[in-house]
This record gives structure tokens, C-alpha cells and sequence, in this order.
């Protein structure tokens, strides 16, 4: 009996020992994997700092333009994607410096950022000999449907850029007014404002964007669409609108996150349905288009001139090395899409919203869009230098809300290379910085918009900042800096000036506010930003009212 007992309790005893032996070898094991992750953060966040040259700036556990970190919220440990505008009050002025360094110590590359226009020259617009790429992750987003010539590089990019550069000419642009034009009388019947003095539109978006899209289907695509029949592909589950509209939307979550696209939820279903919509039209688009250049060659007669027209007559011109693939030039037609016209539509958006809260500038803008072309006809494109008040609150909502050029604009050193380094405001001279071999340097477009060194007031809306200065001034950074400068910068304003001319010559503008709302706190609440494929203002709840 007393040697059973003892049995029993040895076993028990042995059991025990066994256990607490199995937990200590988990706890030392745990503890020695927790202290190897801890020293390599550690070596991480000190080889980062070196590779930055220990400049001042954040230290934040995941990098903000890769994932995780561009998918978390914005807080005060994680920038992500939306740091730049969010922060864009503080972002420099924290380390009194226009250049700061980013350091992530848990996962992802180290980066410099920028708020300072002679650097972005330097690293952005290079010649062939430049030190600095676009690395393709940063542009992945507009790689959907192939290369092109916003996400090329070098003598690709040249590439690129000998076939575009012919479609974007005055014949075209004279093509833009008059289209804009007919979209412009198109919409006031359509949407009914001719049978009354007023009209009250929730969501601005729903005009400009819709604008955008017929000016480029008939003017970039040579689509014959009005204002109530847009594209469709032939047994398209959504018109081409709407799968455009859905698919900038949520375009980062097939960047980010695709395996999401499977999930049976209607919101992902209708993403993958927009991107199945987008491909049958380009795929299509760029079929018929060779048929009818060849259709054309045959005939010798002058054919369209709309940009995909010109655009795929010149490849088929071309041989060898610079003639475009099939996939290129889908790429090309992706981009016009996106490019020309959501950053188009956004920026629209943004100029009538902050027209509705200063009265004071529209009426300035009416009167001389009255003195320079009156009230009883259609101005012509040689107005369009006379319209420098409309183009300046276009120029201003830019600024604001950067778009056009896309609000980070992210290069990577090629080779160990130098970056000249302008001291801080008040500070003469500058500092020549070593750039090690693959570190990044991210040309923050916000910061460069809201820069007391380039703009006095940043925070306001101040058209009259860009009231004589050139259209091909540099001051304007909207569409990027240099030769990589966007492409359909003239076909956006030629659309924007012609457009707003005929808005606001007929139509004033006023927010539509909340019970017991003033001006102020309309513009607080509604005038702020969100990420699509671009940054663009949200939603514009907007009243036109007939001027007498």
C-alpha cells in the first residue's frame, strides 16, 4: 500500500517536473526569440539611421507607402499613405527643416522626404544620366494593364513618350474646347437646370466627374457618348462610368491587398467587375483602333484626331525598339482614363467648392469672364489667354489639393550618388548629403504645395498668387517638374478654363449648409481630402443659382 502511494506520487512527481521543465523550455525559448527579434530591430533602426545620415525625422515601426503601414489608419506611430496630407500642417515645421528622414524599425526601407522643389528637380526631373529611378513598386497601381508612360523610366520612358507626345497638339486642343463646350450646354439641359433658377447638387463629383469622362471619350477615344448615354462593353455588367468610378475608388485594395477580390462580398465583387469592364473596353479599344488607322492608310484620308487615334497611328508608323506592344499601349489608354480624368474631375471639384465660400473671388472671376468674352455667346479657344482669373482658382484648387502629379512622387539611388541640400528657411547655402545605393527619396507634392518658402499664406485660397505668372512657369508644380512634367497638362486646363468660364458666367455658386452652419464650418467639414488613385477632396454638396 505505502509502496503503491509512493509509486503513485514519484509518477505525479516526475509528471510535474516534466511539465514545469517543458514551460521553462518554452518561456527560455520564447524570451531567446523575442531578444534575437529585439537586437535585430535594433541593428535595423541603426543601419537605417546611417543610411539617412542621421537626419532628424520619425522612427515608426512600418514604412508608410508599403504594407502594413499604408494600410493601418494614420497616427502619430504610423504615417501611412494619408500622412502627408494629415500631417501637412506640422510635417516639416516639427524638425524646422523641408527634408526629413523616415526609419522603420520593424519592417520595411528607410526613406528621405521632401518638401523642397530644388530637390525634386534633382531626384524626379533627371536626364538620362539621372542616379534616380521610379522603382515599380511605387507605381504599381497604374502597372494594372501594362508599362506606361507615367511609370516608365529612362530609355523607356523616351520610348513612351515619342509616341505620345504627337496626340497632345493645338489641333487637339481646339478639339477639347469645342467638346467641352457641347458637354457643358449637354449637362444644364439634361440635368433639368433649364426649367428653373436654381439646382442643388448633393455630391459636385457627380457633375465634374461625368464632364471628365465624356470630354475624354470623345476627345482621347473618339467615342460618340452624351451626357445621359456613356460607354458600354457588350454585355458589360456596368457601364465603362461606373467601373471607372468604382475601380478608383477602392484602388488600393487590389494594390494592397488583391486575395480580397475573391471574398464573397458585393464591394469586392464589384471591384473585379470593374476591372473585368475596364479590360474588354481597352482590349477592344485598341483593336478597332488599329483597324481603322489601317482602314485610314488604305483611303489616305485624315481620319480622327482623337489622342488614341493619333496615339495608335503613330505606333503603327513606328519599327524596332520604339514601337509599343499591345500591353504598352493599353497601359497608355489606363492612364489617359485615370489621369485624365479623375485627377481632372477632383480638382474641378475642389475649384467650385472653394468658389462657394469665397464669394468674394468668384465675383471677381465673373466680372472679367463677362468683360472678356460678354453674356450672349460661346467664348473660342482664343479667349483662353484671357481667362487668367479662371485659370488661376484652378491653378489654386491644385495647390490645395494635390492631384495632378499624384502627392508623393517616390525615387530610389540607382548608384551611391550626392543630393545638394538647401539649408533650412533663413538659413543661406546648403548641405551636399551622401545618398547610399538604393535609399529612397519620396518628393512629398504636399509639402511642396503648402511651403511658406514658395507661398506666402499656404492655408489660404488665394487664386490671386498666380495672377501673371506664365503657364509654363515652373512656379506651378502641379503637374510635376521638368521633362517628366504631365503630359496632358494643356488638355486638362483647356477643359477646366472652358468649363468654369461657362459655370460661372451663368451660375453662382453657394454651399449647400446644415441647419445653423456658417461658411466657415461648411468649408471645415466638407473641404478636406481623401486617397483614391489620387488625392481628391470628398464630397462637394454645392447650389447653383441662375445669375440675372
Amino acid at each position: 500500500m505505502i509502496g503503491d502511494v509512493l509509486t503513485i506520487s514519484w509518477r505525479e512527481l516526475r509528471i510535474s517536473a516534466f511539465g514545469t521543465e517543458t514551460k521553462l523550455r518554452t518561456v527560455t525559448i520564447a524570451l531567446a526569440c523575442f531578444l534575437s527579434f529585439t537586437i535585430s530591430r535594433v541593428a535595423k533602426l541603426y543601419n537605417g539611421l546611417k543610411a539617412v545620415g542621421y537626419l532628424p525625422g520619425f522612427r515608426i515601426p512600418f514604412q508608410p507607402t508599403a504594407a502594413p503601414g499604408a494600410i493601418l489608419p494614420t497616427t502619430r506611430w504610423n504615417p501611412g499613405m494619408f500622412g502627408p496630407w494629415k500631417w501637412r500642417h506640422w510635417f516639416y515645421k516639427k524638425f524646422n527643416n523641408e527634408t526629413v528622414s523616415i526609419v522603420p524599425f520593424i519592417m520595411g526601407e528607410p526613406a528621405l522626404y521632401t518638401s523642397n522643389l530644388d530637390i525634386a528637380r534633382q531626384v524626379v526631373a533627371g536626364g538620362h544620366k539621372s542616379s534616380f529611378i521610379k522603382p515599380i513598386s511605387a507605381s504599381r497601381a497604374l502597372l494594372a494593364w501594362g508599362m506606361n508612360l507615367f511609370t516608365a523610366d529612362g530609355e523607356n520612358w523616351r520610348k513612351h513618350r515619342r509616341i505620345m507626345g504627337p496626340a497632345f497638339n493645338n489641333r487637339l486642343y481646339q478639339h477639347v474646347w469645342n467638346e467641352t463646350l457641347k458637354v457643358y450646354h449637354e449637362m444644364v439641359a439634361c440635368e433639368g437646370w433649364t426649367e428653373k433658377g436654381w439646382n442643388d447638387v448633393p455630391v459636385a463629383q457627380k457633375l465634374t466627374f461625368k464632364l471628365a469622362l465624356l470630354v475624354l471619350s470623345r476627345c482621347a477615344f473618339g467615342l460618340s457618348v452624351g451626357w445621359n448615354v456613356v460607354p458600354r462593353t457588350p454585355d458589360a455588367a456596368m457601364t465603362v462610368q461606373e467601373a471607372i468610378r468604382i475601380y478608383s475608388d477602392n484602388s488600393n485594395i487590389p494594390l494592397l491587398a488583391p486575395w480580397l477580390l475573391k471574398l464573397p462580398f458585393k464591394r469586392f465583387k464589384d471591384i473585379a467587375t470593374a476591372r473585368q469592364v475596364l479590360t474588354r473596353f481597352m482590349e477592344s479599344s485598341v483593336a478597332e483602333k488599329k483597324g481603322a488607322v489601317r482602314e485610314r492608310a488604305e483611303k489616305t484620308d485624315q481620319g480622327s484626331s482623337d489622342v488614341f487615334t493619333l496615339l495608335v497611328e503613330a505606333n503603327e508608323e513606328e519599327a524596332g525598339k520604339f514601337k509599343l506592344s499591345d500591353s504598352e499601349l493599353i497601359g497608355n489608354v489606363f492612364l489617359m482614363i485615370f489621369a485624365g480624368h479623375e485627377t481632372t474631375a477632383h480638382t474641378l471639384s475642389a475649384t467650385l467648392g472653394l468658389l462657394a465660400v469665397h464669394q468674394d473671388v468668384q465675383e471677381e472671376v465673373v466680372e472679367q469672364i463677362v468683360t472678356e468674352i460678354g453674356l450672349d455667346h460661346d467664348p473660342s479657344l482664343d479667349d483662353y489667354n484671357k481667362l487668367n482669373k479662371v485659370l488661376a482658382c484652378f491653378y489654386e484648387a491644385i495647390r490645395l489639393f494635390q492631384a495632378a502629379a499624384g502627392y508623393v512622387m517616390i525615387r530610389e539611388a540607382t548608384e551611391d550618388t550626392t543630393l545638394t541640400i538647401p539649408n533650412p528657411p533663413g538659413q543661406d547655402g546648403s548641405t551636399t548629403m551622401p545618398i547610399s545605393k538604393g535609399l529612397r527619396v519620396v518628393v512629398d507634392m504636399i509639402g511642396v504645395q503648402y511651403n511658406p518658402r514658395y507661398f506666402d499664406e499656404p492655408m489660404k485660397f488665394k487664386p490671386s498668387r498666380w495672377y501673371g505668372v506664365s503657364n509654363e512657369s515652373e512656379m506651378f508644380s502641379g503637374f510635376s517638374v521638368g521633362s517628366r512634367a504631365c503630359i496632358g497638362r494643356r488638355f486638362a486646363l483647356t477643359e477646366s478654363v472652358c468649363f468654369l468660364a461657362m459655370l460661372l458666367r451663368d451660375w453662382r455658386i453657394k454651399p449647400i449648409l446644415e441647419p445653423n452652419e456658417t461658411k466657415e464650418a461648411w468649408a471645415a467639414r466638407i473641404l478636406d481630402a481623401r486617397v483614391f488613385l489620387t488625392l481628391g477632396v470628398v464630397g462637394v454638396p454645392i447650389r447653383f443659382s441662375r445669375r440675372k
